[in-house]
């Protein structure tokens, strides 16, 4: 064949691809990108500390790089002869960065804090060279990114010329419906799959692909070369219009990013301020601006006036942003029915985060849709006076630049100092008044005034003054947690005592109408809470406080050196501070509004802020332990609840390592867990975290819904020395919150690292971290369907005296002091009454307990109606039996060994028939046992029963697996308790879930077995 006919072939099978596939292509674009920026935030907000801080570093990164890429690419575009080309060589490049990016980010950090900000000491350096790191990490990704629009505009307007205006908005709508799209994918489901390196690597993969796909549609294209579009020499009135469309371009970006960083704080006040709540907010964002850019691609080649046009789409941006407060104040009433229509279920919380999603639809949509289409706008009219297509890249560069400047604003000085209405506002403003201005421009030199120019400037003046003067925000109802309490009147009563709008979130101090209780809350979520009147009970959260600022001093009575990392209330560092061995307490705290919010508290935290041993530090906890690279014998953290975002690092395994390196050798570790809003799976990883990094480690219960870590660094946990809880400063804090004794201490005993890490190795939850953040992910959900970490406290009210005899503690029942707020100890006060009653005391019915309870003792009118019947008539001996059980039950595990024992002979003494059978001598030996907590005893007549052959009811045959397995572990023969289960637990609980003290007894049982097996093997 000759050369003329293989060219003539070649020409034939060169195809031009079609415009909308280039679309296509430019949607995945913008799909991958918007990973990066969602994906970033998870990554930086490692870095800085904060989720807000991050957010708002990513932002003001990634717009400046894209404006910085949009300014490189307009000054250059006129010379490239396929601009398309061009665009899959940064695809390309973006793609293979991204591949890298974990490896680099890690090894960033970790040289950040082990060497760099330990060598300089100065914080205000230290943290401008931190913030550096994270703006050079992501920077140049961002800047070959904001070089994509620009290149791919120019490819495809001069590959297809007939609709310029058309091609370009529907470019920007592509793009950034693929970015809506990209930043749910991300966080709702890459994340979870593969964990942030798999997603970074899963967009950097789409990247390259795509840069692939376009190279070979460039080289199929019959016409690859193209000619830029014509640039009309410069005259004095393009240069002037190109002027104002620039500073426009500016302008509008500042305000829609003021609306935005506004808008994520507004919403997170009703719609919850986790992860996934800023996702959906950045996803409706992003979505308004695409259907903007769709609508004005179908008439922007018709507009006969663009700069009246644009001048209009500015003035209604600006009435709608204004219109967002009231609509935004409705949506608390949304989220009330919601709430109230939804179950707290799985399915529940998908349709609460699509209702969500909805809400901030309704609030962003109107605004976000004007704003979309701006940029085609603008755009549109340079190119039409003649401007070329580097105008494309200019206007991209103002209004990310623009975009950059809003942020700064709204997160530094907009927040803290005028509030969120007003900042509102303030961006309405600045869109009105570029109305005004570009209404004036289309109007020039006309001697007839223009209707438009003047209706519109009225209109939108007057919409501010309205909206500044006659319209407002009641405190109240941000305060009220809507999302959380299903209301909007949680506060309707209280006093609002402080409230403000800081950097990272609204925080607010509140008396309750009793005139007692004061509540500080952030983002309408309460944290802390104190009684001010001492007449009255002290609230659950004194009592966790006040024990996260002693029972660590049992542990290490030498503890002079300590950090505390949140603020809260103050009380913790208040409370650290009465013992006078103590040289100084660090306080570290990211949101200054907090540690002002918290004077409110007064007398109850003075110590914190008048005690010249407290220094206050505001800095992210990381941050500020690699700057002052100090050494402290107890570290102490009291994080919110782990599904407020950004929260769940501070559970990490890698934050647990960063806290080892600032602890002394023997040093504690105290961490604060909240229970409620939580689930078993959530719990277990970060206790396998925490495992992970401590040398030992014992939990305790501040009430019914937290616990409290205390770990150390290397080594074993010392013994206790709880006498120092007693002396002047201790006590007199511990006695406020009902803790008088060490009987109190005890009983909220819950777990030591011998006996939880078998249980750990047998759950399947994953380790929290800070790359796979199983803890974030899933944090939200169990929030929304109230669910509750139960295995902790089931394990306290277990029915058998398990934790006692696992960790060989005794405790003083008869000591203890009754809490309102400790499940435990309505336990204790029950077998207490029952004790008593069967012993022959007269006693009243227990008005003040809950029906629960009271049902519970109805066995003892049994007990005592059975043995006077059969004594008589020899009848009802099962009842009997099972009248006993219960009791057993409901005593035994609560009770000293002498009185639990009283009580066991008591209930066999009556002489009756049922009470004097063989099967009841069995059970009699095997209660004996269990009251006096002897081990052997229970593991021999527990077989003993079990070997019997009788028939069980399901309860009972439980309760002797259970017996028998606890007194060979608490014997010393975990190995043994394994056989119990093969025997007769397996098949017993085959059919349902175990219960919780079962799988903690089977977790040890089963690592008993295998270290006896790997014994025999070698």
């Amino acid at each position: 064949m000759s050369a003329q006919a293989e060219s003539a072939l070649e020409k034939e099978v060169k195809l031009a691809a079609p415009r909308s596939l280039y679309f296509a292509i430019f949607a995945i674009s913008g799909f991958s990108g918007l990973i990066y920026e969602s994906i970033w935030s998870h990554y930086l907000k490692l870095f800085l500390g904060h989720a807000a801080y991050a957010q708002s570093l990513v932002l003001i990164i990634f717009m400046g790089g894209m404006a910085a890429g949009s300014w490189i690419a307009s000054r250059f575009s006129q010379r490239i002869k396929i601009p398309i080309l061009v665009y899959a060589i940064v695809e390309a490049i973006v793609g293979v960065v991204a591949l890298v990016f974990h490896g680099v980010f890690t090894g960033v950090v970790d040289v950040f804090y082990a060497s760099v900000l330990p060598a300089i000491g100065v914080p205000v350096v230290g943290a401008t060279l931190k913030w550096l790191a994270a703006s050079i990490l992501i920077m140049p990704q961002s800047i070959l990114l904001g070089m994509t629009f620009p290149l791919m505009s120019a490819g495809i307007i001069r590959r297809f010329p007939d609709t310029q205006g058309g091609s370009i908005a529907m470019l920007y709508f592509t793009n950034s419906i693929g970015a809506s799209i990209g930043v749910l994918a991300s966080g709702f489901w890459l994340i979870k799959a593969v964990g942030l390196p798999g997603t970074i690597l899963t967009a950097g993969l789409l990247n390259i692909l795509l840069a692939l796909v376009v190279w070979i549609l460039v080289r199929l294209d019959p016409k690859p070369e193209t000619e830029p579009l014509p640039q009309t020499d410069g005259t004095q009135t393009r240069h002037t219009l190109r002027t104002l469309f620039l500073i426009a371009a500016f302008i509008t970006g500042a305000a829609s990013f003021i609306y935005e960083i506004s808008w994520i704080r507004m919403l997170s006040l009703v719609l919850g301020a986790t992860t996934h709540s800023f996702e959906l907010m950045l996803s409706a964002f992003i979505a308004g601006l695409a259907f903007g850019g769709l609508w004005i691609k179908r008439r922007i080649d018709r507009i006969a006036d663009p700069v009246k046009f644009s001048g209009f789409v500015q003035l209604i941006m600006g009435l709608f942003a204004l219109s967002t407060i009231p609509v935004y104040m409705m949506s608390y009433d949304w989220m009330t029915w919601l709430m109230s229509a939804l179950g707290k279920t799985d399915q529940g919380f998908t349709g609460f985060s699509i209702a969500s999603h909805v809400i901030a639809l309704a609030v962003m949509l109107p605004t976000t849709f004007m704003a979309g289409m701006t940029l085609p706008l603008f755009t549109y009219v340079l190119i039409r006076k003649g401007d070329g297509e580097a105008s494309i890249g200019r206007i991209y560069a103002a209004n990310t630049i623009g975009a950059i400047i809003g942020v700064l604003f709204a997160v530094h000085i907009g927040l803290p100092l005028i509030g969120l209405k007003n900042l509102v506002v303030f961006g309405a403003a600045l869109d009105i008044a570029l109305a005004i201005v570009l209404l004036r421009y289309a109007v020039r030199g006309r001697q007839q005034r223009s209707f438009g120019l003047t209706a519109g400037s009225l209109i939108g003046v007057a919409a501010i003054a309205v909206m500044l003067v006659a319209v407002d925000i009641d405190k109240r109802l941000l305060v009220s947690g809507v999302y959380r309490f299903g209301s909007t009147t949680s506060a309707a009563d209280d006093e609002i005592l402080f409230y403000r709008d800081g950097k990272t979130a609204s925080v607010s101090l509140r008396r309750h109408p009793d005139g007692g209780r004061v509540v500080l809350s952030t983002n309408g979520k309460p944290d802390a809470s104190i009684q001010m009147d001492p007449t009255k009970e002290h609230t659950l959260d004194e009592v966790t406080m006040t024990i996260a600022g002693t029972i660590p001093f049992a542990y290490k009575p030498d503890a002079e050196h300590i950090a505390n990392i949140g603020m809260g209330s103050g009380q913790t560092t208040h409370v650290l501070l009465g013992n006078p061995r103590v040289k100084f307490v660090d306080t570290i705290e990211i949101e200054a509004q907090m540690v002002e919010a918290s004077k409110g508290f007064g007398e109850a935290v003075a110590r914190a802020y008048e005690d010249p041993r407290s220094r206050i530090f505001i800095e992210d906890a990381k941050t500020y332990f690699s700057l002052h690279n100090s050494v402290y014998d107890i570290i102490i953290a009291e994080p919110s609840n782990p599904w407020v975002s950004g929260v769940a690092s501070l559970f990490s395994t890698e934050f647990y390592a960063t806290v080892k390196k600032h602890l002394a050798e023997d040093g504690l570790f105290v961490q604060w867990i909240q229970l409620y809003e939580f689930n078993d799976a959530l719990a277990e990883s970060i206790m396998k975290a925490l495992a992970e990094n401590f040398g030992d480690f014992a939990i305790y219960a501040t009430d019914s819904a937290d616990i409290l870590l205390i770990a150390k660094n290397e080594g074993e946990l010392d013994d206790p020395h709880w006498d120092i809880l007693w002396e002047d400063g201790l006590k007199e804090s511990l006695n406020h919150v009902g803790v008088n004794s060490l009987a109190d201490v005890m009983i909220r005993k819950v777990a030591e690292r011998e006996a939880l890490i078998p249980y750990l190795d047998l759950v399947p939850s994953p380790v929290n971290s800070d790359y796979f953040p199983y803890v974030d992910l899933n944090a939200g959900r169990a929030r929304y369907t109230q669910s509750r970490a139960e295995a902790f406290t089931a394990w306290m009210q277990a029915p058998l005296p398990m934790l006692e005899m696992l960790y060989d503690d005794s405790i003083e029942y008869a000591e203890v002091t009754s809490s309102q707020y400790l499940l435990k100890n309505d336990s204790i006060n029950i077998a207490d009454w029952v004790h008593r009653k069967i012993i022959g005391e007269t006693l009243t019915d227990p008005e003040a307990w809950d029906e629960a309870s009271i049902d519970r003792l109805r066995y003892i009118s049994d007990w005592l109606l059975l043995s006077e019947v059969g004594c008589a008539a020899n009848t009802n001996p099962e009842r009997w039996h099972d009248t006993v059980f219960d009791m057993a039950l409901i005593a035994l595990p609560y009770l000293e060994p002498a009185r639990a024992l009283e009580l066991v002979d008591r209930l066999h003494a009556t002489g009756c028939a049922p009470a004097q059978s063989d099967e009841a001598t069995s059970w009699a030996e095997l209660y004996r046992a269990v009251a006096i907590r002897d081990s052997n005893g229970m593991s021999v007549s527990g077989r003993r029963l079990l070997g019997r052959g009788s028939e069980l009811s399901d309860s009972r045959h439980a309760y002797l697996v259970a017996a028998t397995m606890l007194g060979d572990i608490a014997a010393g023969r975990p190995a043994e308790a394994h056989d119990v289960w093969l025997g007769h637990g397996e098949a017993l609980f085959a059919d349902f879930e175990l219960p919780h003290h079962m799988k903690l007894l089977l977790s040890i049982a089963v690592d008993g077995a295998t270290k006896a097996e790997m014994a025999a093997a070698y």
